[in-house]
């Protein structure tokens, strides 16, 4: 969070340190602000059902399964036989010397030229399917960044909401303070600037929330303003599988599915190719009427070209060449899945570690050295300044807390990118104070 928060926090604490001169009745915040009403009205929204919203009705979700759709039709195509052809030809212009020739034509395909193009579009139909898996992966981890960045907004709003509130208390109380000759004049302005401050504060949360509200909703097609209540789920630090398991799931993750699908692709391409250097047979059936003589005869045929300057070489070569492409492709692509994974494990280990020892050891320090500034404070022993810097520290702290909280689910989202589990499946409750 930005230093700025660090003044902000201080007025708030000063004031909630300060209950029986401002009048204050709010009770200080938890380590994550999750129990206080939200500025934002709307009704509530899950994580899953965030995501189950973007399943349904994301756009270019429903146009790669559109995809799927097209291949399914490109399939059907490459099933079917060459039309037959009726040809009528007339010999002469004078009834009694012309002749008339009526026949059919049909062209057999010979070099397995239909069965590689059925494998060719049942390939193309696979890599279809294997976009649309992948693009459902990225989605859900979308979504899932998303909403934790929302909701991190979210709770920025609320945090600036109760901070207007307090600060606005706390000049109060500074006014009375000064008024009855207990502090300097100058601890008022100090409260009117910190006042001033979160006015501010608050006004650049607010914007941020829509920012993030509207980057969210628009995975599910809405261009409004979103107006929403995201609900906290519950902290999970379950330890993360080992690496190791995490690296045979890798095989089964959908990118390298798609990428080992568009070698399979390549190598159909090449079939057919390979399949077109086959000439075809143009079987010719037909009867021809010859009205000089007054009789008919039947006509029997076979027409094949002849390979002598095109034997689709150059669409071959090309094919192998797109083929050892996507080979090489699939090892790259292998390679970066790989680094993925690992960065995103190394980030989710350091902060389920950073969450647990802020959480555990770090944070109820903090708190304690506050509460042990303000006490003295109220005794004399302390100054303002001393009391500030214990804010700012337990301040910075909690932030760190709330960064690293945040940084621990957007990690695991990534790791779903992967063939992880489902960072989403137990992430139905809010956290608890």
């Amino acid at each position: 969070m930005h230093p700025k928060y660090f003044v902000l926090g201080a007025s708030v604490l000063f004031a909630q340190a300060l209950p029986s001169a401002a009048q204050v009745t709010a009770q200080p915040l938890s380590p994550v602000a999750t129990q206080q009403q939200a500025p934002v009205a709307g009704p509530p929204l899950t994580l899953d059902e965030a995501i189950a919203k973007a399943l349904a009705a994301n756009p270019s979700l429903r146009a790669a399964a559109l995809d799927v759709a097209i291949a399914d039709g490109m399939r059907r195509q490459a099933g079917l036989f060459p039309n037959p052809e009726v040809s009528f030809v007339r010999e002469g212009t004078q009834r009694g010397t012309r002749t008339q020739t009526v026949q059919l034509s049909q062209v057999l395909e010979l070099g397995g030229k239909r069965s590689a193009r059925i494998n060719l579009a049942e390939r193309e139909r696979s890599l279809a399917a294997g976009n649309l898996s992948v693009a459902r992966t990225d989605l859900r981890a979308d979504v899932t960044t998303a909403y934790f960045d929302a909701l991190g907004a979210q709770e920025r709003v609320r945090i600036a909401q109760t901070s207007l509130d307090v600060a606005a208390k706390a000049t109060v109380a500074a006014e009375k303070r000064v008024t009855a000759g207990r502090v300097s004049p100058v601890e008022q302005d100090r409260a009117g600037v910190a006042q001033a401050s979160a006015r501010l504060e608050l006004a650049q949360a607010q914007s941020d929330l829509a920012i993030a509200m509207h980057t969210l909703s628009a995975y599910w097609g809405e261009t409004g303003q979103a107006n929403l209540t995201l609900i906290v789920p519950e902290l999970d630090l379950a330890p993360t599988p080992a690496l190791a398991e995490l690296e045979q799931r890798l095989a089964t993750s959908p990118q390298l599915r798609r990428a080992n699908l568009q070698v399979q692709r390549e190598e159909a391409q090449v079939g057919v190719d390979r399949a077109q250097r086959m000439p075809d047979l143009t079987l010719i059936v037909g009867n021809k009427k010859d009205d000089e003589i007054g009789r008919s005869q039947t006509v029997v045929g076979l027409s094949v070209p002849l390979p002598l300057f095109n034997r689709n070489q150059g669409s071959l070569q090309a094919s192998l060449g797109r083929a050892e492409k996507a080979r090489a492709e699939l090892e790259a692509e292998r390679l970066r899945l790989h680094q993925g994974l690992t960065n995103a494990y190394q980030r989710a280990q350091l902060s389920r570690e950073q969450v647990r020892s802020m959480r555990e050891n770090i944070l109820p320090a903090a708190q304690r050295v506050f509460d042990s500034a303000v006490t003295g404070f109220e005794a004399g022993k302390f100054g303002f300044l001393d009391v500030l810097d214990a804010q700012r520290t337990l301040l910075q702290i909690r932030t760190q807390y709330i960064q690293a909280l945040y940084d621990r689910y957007r990690a695991v989202a990534d790791l779903g990118r992967y063939g992880a589990p489902d960072p989403g499946a137990n992430l139905n409750n809010r956290i608890a104070p």
